[in-house]
């Protein structure tokens, strides 16, 4: 089997969907009997790191602003873009909107998270 160094692996990541993400958690999740919990990073707490003049914002952090009317399609289409919460844990999330729903993604993984939870009635915002 060739070896794939790091920085291909993380460049395959990286142009991943995020169903074909959530996809590759439960298959390692799977094969290693691990459980993928979300973890709050203290650095990624805040905003994502400011962007010079010029430069083009890569990363970004996924911010549910209202949940709009129909709580339970957006609680659901949480749960598909991160499937590590629990029911609990994405009911509160959405509940105390407005709420960090996903931090330091890459810009295509932000723009798919915004259309689902937009779709699903939620006001949305990248950060």
């Amino acid at each position: 089997m060739a070896k794939i160094s790091q920085e291909d692996l993380l460049k395959s990541v990286e142009e991943m969907s995020v169903l074909e993400l959530s996809e590759l958690v439960k298959a390692l999740e799977e094969k290693f009997g691990v459980s993928a919990q979300a973890m709050a990073a203290p650095a990624a707490a805040g905003a994502a790191a400011p962007v010079e003049a010029g430069e083009e914002q890569t990363i970004f952090n996924v911010v549910i602003a209202s949940s709009g009317a129909n709580k339970i399609a957006v609680i659901k289409a949480l749960r598909e873009l991160v499937p590590t919460l629990g029911l609990k844990e994405a009911k509160d999330l959405v509940d105390g909107a407005p709420k960090e729903a996903m931090m330091q993604v890459n810009k295509k993984t932000a723009d798919e998270a915004k259309e689902k939870l937009t779709a699903a009635g939620a006001t949305v915002e990248l950060k």
